[in-house]
C-alpha cells in the first residue's frame, strides 16, 4: 500500500473530524485495527471505510456493540443469525428514530403557533 493512500492518525482524526480519545478508544474496543510501523499508526482504505461505518452507524443512535455487528456483517463474515439479529436492531432504531421525528415535528409546531401568537399580540401593541 502507498503512502498516498494511507493516513497518519492525525490526519484521520482531522478528516473524520474526531478527537484523538476517540479514535484511540475506537481502536482499543477493536472496531480500528491501524498499520503500525514502530510508534506510528496508518490507516488504509478498509481502516477509512470502518470509521465511515462506525460513525455513520453512530449517527443513526446505534451503540458500539451494534456498529460491531454491523462491520462483521459489511466484511461477511456475519453470520445469518447476526444478520437477523442486525435487521431487529436496525428495525428498532428506526421505530425509535420515528418516535424522535414526531416529538420534534410537536415540538417545531408548538413553538412557530407561540412565536406567531407572540408576533400577533407584538403587532397589536404597536
Amino acid at each position: 500500500m502507498s503512502d498516498e493512500t494511507r493516513l497518519t492518525f492525525k490526519e484521520m482524526c482531522a478528516k473524520f473530524d474526531v478527537t484523538p480519545r476517540t479514535l484511540r478508544y475506537y481502536e482499543y474496543i477493536e472496531l480500528l485495527s491501524p498499520d503500525r510501523e514502530g510508534r506510528t499508526r496508518f490507516y488504509g482504505a478498509r481502516e477509512r471505510a470502518r470509521m465511515e461505518l462506525i460513525l455513520r452507524g453512530r449517527s443513526f443512535g446505534f451503540a458500539l456493540e451494534d456498529i460491531r455487528q454491523w462491520l462483521l456483517i459489511y466484511e461477511k463474515e456475519g453470520t445469518i443469525a447476526q444478520m437477523q439479529a442486525w435487521v431487529e436492531m436496525a428495525n428498532g432504531q428506526l421505530e425509535e428514530l420515528d418516535q424522535k421525528r414526531k416529538q420534534l415535528e410537536e415540538a417545531f409546531s408548538e413553538l412557530t403557533r407561540l412565536r406567531d401568537e407572540t408576533l400577533d399580540a407584538l403587532d397589536e401593541s404597536v
